[in-house]
């Protein structure tokens, strides 16, 4: 893989700030992984990869999913920017041609994850929200502290923040993310 190729690729497609954070995301998986003992070059392509999708238009977004036949539900038919996750895993393989279930997965399951995540899953999951250019999330230091301690007790803690931090907004959360956190929280 060309990493530096592909690098470009995605700047041209991403605004700086997401540009920044990918690049920081990516990193930071590539960290974790060597940290759980885990292939720092796939988690630092999946953790490149992760928001290839974030930038698209919210309507162009949806355009996508229903051509692709990529399921959409009434939280994410709402929200749009949701679909992201989904999207970017179907065009990191259609567009980045990535064959790995395991990177793609990673890539659909950053947001909100699931039960009975894999190691990849797990690492970008948690690269997402402690990535160092990340400032405004509570306890940031701790967290990420503690997902370099225990990855599990990281996810853990991430989702008992996110569910908290999108509760307090009253945004809409995705049936997932309570799913998830609710599998961790056994």
């Amino acid at each position: 893989m060309n990493y530096e190729k592909l690098e470009k690729q995605l700047k041209k497609k991403m605004d700086d700030d997401r540009y920044t954070h990918t690049l920081g995301v990516a990193y930071t998986s590539a960290c974790l992984a060597m940290r759980y003992g885990y292939s720092h070059e796939k988690a630092y392509l999946a953790g490149l990869l992760h928001d290839c999708a974030k930038c698209i238009d919210n309507n162009k977004k949806l355009e996508l999913c229903e051509k692709n036949h990529i399921e959409v539900n009434d939280v994410e038919k709402e929200n749009p920017f949701l679909l992201h996750a989904k999207l970017g895993s179907f065009l990191a393989k259609a567009k980045y041609e990535i064959d790995d279930e395991e990177i793609l997965s990673a890539i659909r399951w950053h947001t909100t994850g699931h039960p009975e995540m894999t190691m990849l899953e797990k690492i970008v999951f948690v690269a997402d929200y402690i990535e160092p250019n990340r400032k405004k999330q509570p306890n940031l230091d701790e967290v990420r502290a503690l997902c370099f301690q225990d990855l599990d007790k990281g996810v853990k803690k991430i989702l008992s923040d996110t569910l908290d931090y999108l509760h307090s907004k009253k945004d809409p959360i995705d049936e997932m993310t309570q799913q998830t956190y609710d599998y961790y929280n056994q």
